[in-house]
C-alpha cells in the first residue's frame, strides 16, 4: 500500500495538517504531489510530530509550503523537535543566499538555437510527409476529399481578402509610379514609367505583396484555428474516432489557398497597374489612353505567366507553414500567440526567399 505523508482535516474555519513518515530527498516528489491538493483556510495548524526523519530537502519543501500558506492564512506549527527547529531556522535564514545562475556563453546560445532550428526542420519535413500521404490517399479515394470545406476556405481566404489586397496593391502601384516619375522626368523619359509599373507589378511585386498580406491574414488564422482545436483536444478526439486530421484540417486549407492565391494575384496585378495609371496622370500628365497603349507594347504575356507561376508555390508555403505551426501549439493559450507569430514570420521569410530564388532562376534562363 502506498504510504501517505500528509493528512488534513477541516473543522469549520480551521484546517489541521498532519505530516508523517520520512521527509527526505527521496520522498520529496511524492510529498509535493500530495501538498498540491491542499486547500487554504483562515486558520491552519500544522503538526510535525508524526515525522520520523527530516533532512534539508524535506525542510526546504516545508518552508516553501509554509511561505505560500502564510500569505492567506494564520499558520501555527507544532510537534517539531529541537533539531528540526534548528534546521528550519538555519535554512530559512540562508534561503535567500542562492547561487546566481551561470550566464551561458554565446556558443551555448548558438548551439541551442541551432538545435531548435534543426528540430523545427525535422518536424516540418515529417508534417509534409503526412500531408503527402493524405494527398495521395485522397487522389485514390476522392470521397474522402472535403470539397465543401475547401469552398468555405476559398471564401474566407480569397473573397474576404479582396479589399485588403486591392488597397495594398493600389498603394504600391501609386508609390512605384510616384518614385519612378521623379527620376525619369529628369531625363525626359516620362513614358517609361509605364514599363516600370507594368513589368515590376506583374512579374514581382503583385505576387509577393499578395503573398505577404495573405501570410499575415490567412496563415495566422490557420495557426490559431488548429491551435485552438489542439488545446480543446478536438484533434485528439478526431484521432480517437479514426479520422485523419491532415485530411480533415490541412488538405482543405492547402487546396483552398492553391486556388485562391493565384486569383488574388491576378486581381492585385490589375489594381496595382491601375494605381500606377492614376499616379502617372497626376504626376506626369500621362492619360489613361496613353498608359494603356504603351502597356500593350511593353507588357508581354510571359511576364504575367512568370508572375503567376509563383502563386501556387507561395500558396503551398503559407498554408503548410500555418497548419504546421497550429499542430505545434502546446497545452497553454500563450502557445497560440507564440506559434501564430512564428507562423507569420516563417511564412513571410520563406515567401521572400523563394521569390529571390525565382528571380535567380529566371535570370539564369534569360526569361
Amino acid at each position: 500500500m502506498k504510504q501517505q505523508f500528509v493528512e488534513w482535516k477541516r473543522d469549520r474555519d480551521q484546517l489541521r495538517i498532519s505530516a508523517k513518515g520520512e521527509w527526505t530527498l527521496h520522498t520529496v516528489p511524492e510529498i509535493r504531489a500530495e501538498l498540491v491538493q491542499l486547500s487554504s483556510a483562515p486558520n491552519i495548524v500544522w503538526d510535525l510530530s508524526g515525522v520520523t526523519d527530516f533532512d534539508s530537502a524535506g525542510v526546504l519543501l516545508f518552508i516553501e509550503v509554509c511561505e505560500r500558506l502564510k500569505k492567506n492564512a494564520s499558520l501555527i506549527i507544532e510537534g517539531y523537535t529541537q533539531s528540526q527547529r534548528d534546521m528550519y531556522e538555519l535554512l530559512h535564514e540562508h534561503m535567500a543566499e542562492t547561487i546566481p545562475p551561470r550566464k551561458e556563453s554565446f556558443l551555448n546560445e548558438l548551439g541551442k538555437s541551432t538545435m531548435e532550428l534543426l528540430g523545427d526542420i525535422r518536424d516540418f519535413v515529417t508534417f509534409l510527409g503526412h500531408v503527402t500521404l493524405s494527398f495521395f490517399y485522397g487522389i485514390f479515394h476522392p470521397r474522402t476529399l472535403r470539397f465543401k470545406e475547401t469552398v468555405y476556405h476559398i471564401y474566407q481566404s480569397g473573397f474576404n481578402a479582396l479589399v485588403i489586397v486591392g488597397m495594398t496593391a493600389f498603394l504600391v502601384g501609386m508609390v512605384i509610379a510616384y518614385q519612378g516619375a521623379v527620376q525619369l522626368a529628369k531625363f525626359g523619359a516620362d513614358i517609361f514609367i509605364v514599363d516600370t509599373v507594368g513589368i515590376s507589378i506583374v512579374r514581382e511585386l503583385g505576387p509577393m505583396i499578395t503573398a505577404i498580406v495573405i501570410a499575415g491574414r490567412s496563415g495566422s488564422a490557420y495557426t490559431a484555428e488548429i491551435g485552438a482545436m489542439k488545446i480543446t483536444e478536438e484533434i485528439a478526439a478526431m484521432r480517437t474516432m479514426g479520422f485523419d486530421p491532415y485530411n480533415f484540417l490541412v488538405l482543405p486549407r492547402i487546396f483552398a489557398l492553391l486556388i485562391a492565391l493565384p486569383l488574388l494575384i491576378f486581381f492585385a496585378d490589375i489594381i496595382g497597374i491601375f494605381g500606377g495609371m492614376v499616379a502617372s496622370e497626376m504626376q506626369l500628365g500621362i492619360s489613361f489612353d496613353q498608359f494603356v497603349s504603351r502597356l500593350n507594347e511593353v507588357l508581354e504575356v510571359k511576364h504575367y505567366i512568370l508572375g503567376m507561376i509563383k502563386g501556387p508555390v507561395f500558396a503551398f508555403i503559407i498554408a503548410s507553414v500555418g497548419c504546421f505551426r497550429g499542430f505545434q501549439v502546446s497545452d497553454t493559450t500563450e502557445s497560440i500567440g507564440l506559434q501564430t507569430t512564428a507562423s507569420v514570420v516563417n511564412a513571410i521569410f520563406l515567401v521572400i526567399a523563394f521569390d529571390a530564388l525565382f528571380s535567380v532562376i529566371y535570370t539564369e534562363f534569360g526569361l
